[in-house]
């Protein structure tokens, strides 16, 4: 593993030091936008049950607007395939 010389000397080590440390706390706000992130969200499934909606199907919803329309449309398609194979949809 190769890496800053912590040992080249006073200032090499000085400067790898600070280098190291800068690292770790942007890694540490990185962890903090993080758990505020998560906060948020639960904090948005609390909104959607409480306004009456299924909370699964707010999921799914925002995970198919993230596909384009064809490949929304074929996962459509798809389900229903699989569905009619499995008499699902009888």
């Amino acid at each position: 593993m190769s890496g800053p010389d912590i040992k080249g000397g006073d200032n090499a080590q000085t400067v790898a030091a600070g280098q190291l440390r800068a690292l770790i706390e942007r890694r540490e706000r990185l962890d903090e936008d993080k758990q505020a992130i998560s906060d948020d969200t639960k904090e948005l499934h609390k909104e959607v049950k409480s306004a009456g909606f299924d909370l699964r199907t707010f999921n799914e919803m925002v995970k198919l607007r993230k596909l384009d329309k064809a490949e929304r449309d074929e996962r459509e398609a798809l389900r229903d395939l699989y569905g009619s194979a499995l008499g699902c949809f009888s």
